[in-house]
């Protein structure tokens, strides 16, 4: 499903849900810090949170701000978020709507939910998605039955006005999900390729095991099974009770052995 822009995705122009409160548990860090400021970081994700949302009038109409903001940050950073908003703001809406769909909607290529490329449709899908709620649910923030909280949008949105230790673990993690999309873009020679080149630009290099994921994935793709996303349903470890969260946040949400 095509994620618009919520009205949480407005901070740029001020409004939304208050942040969460800064009380999450600490995350032990196995994962590099990040270079650029938190500021800046924060504004980056924030920016590639938005365009990689669906492009309804409410997103276009946000873009002069977005590229502003743009223009404050780091050349790696900001360069291809002015590039990405300007072809927005110079093309026909009705046919960047359209352009959205086809890359976004019509191919697992181009998936903008992170635990599809290390899950594919399976019921480890189901558990990583619990994960993730969990560890929002610990930085203080409920992500709605509407959404899935493996979308990329929510998980930069959540950094951008919650934890920035969280999400940056959450997108580590999913690394190579990240780079699958970057190529599956890249492929399509899409104009949102150029978010995602943004995005890495914030992210520190792969390491050795997270290129191995990489080409494991570019040989195998994602894993399947003859199991939907209604079947989680089924599986009591997958609807946990608020007051059974027990998640530890050290976990590889990846699946990847540690």
């Amino acid at each position: 499903m095509s994620r618009r822009p919520a009205e949480w995705l407005g901070r740029l122009v001020g409004g939304g849900r208050p942040q969460p409160a800064a009380s999450e548990m600490p995350v032990r860090r196995r994962h590099p810090a990040p270079s650029l400021p938190e500021p800046a970081l924060r504004t980056g994700w924030q920016l590639v949170s938005l365009l990689l949302s669906y492009p309804d009038d409410r997103l276009l109409g946000l873009l002069p701000t977005i590229r502003e903001a743009a223009g404050t940050l780091p050349d790696a950073v900001g360069s291809p978020l002015l590039r990405l908003a300007g072809h927005l703001a110079d093309a026909d809406p009705q046919a960047v709507c359209t352009a959205y769909v086809d890359t976004f909607d019509t191919t697992r290529k181009c998936a903008l939910h992170l635990t599809y490329y290390a899950h594919g449709d399976t019921r480890k899908r189901g558990i990583a998605l619990v994960q993730f709620k969990q560890a929002y649910r610990r930085a203080g923030l409920e992500v709605g039955e509407d959404e899935l909280p493996d979308h990329l949008s929510v998980v930069l949105e959540f950094g951008a006005t919650g934890s920035v230790a969280v999400a940056w673990k959450l997108l580590n993690d999913h690394r190579s999900g990240i780079e699958l999309l970057q190529l599956g873009l890249d492929a399509k020679d899409s104009p949102w390729a150029d978010a995602v080149s943004a995005l890495r630009a914030t992210l520190p290099p792969l390491d050795g095991s997270q290129a191995e994921a990489v080409a494991r994935l570019l040989a195998e793709g994602p894993p399947n099974e003859d199991v939907g996303l209604d079947g989680y349903a089924l599986d009591p470890r997958l609807n946990p009770h608020p007051a059974d969260d027990d998640l530890d946040l050290s976990l590889d949400l990846t699946g990847a052995p540690r």
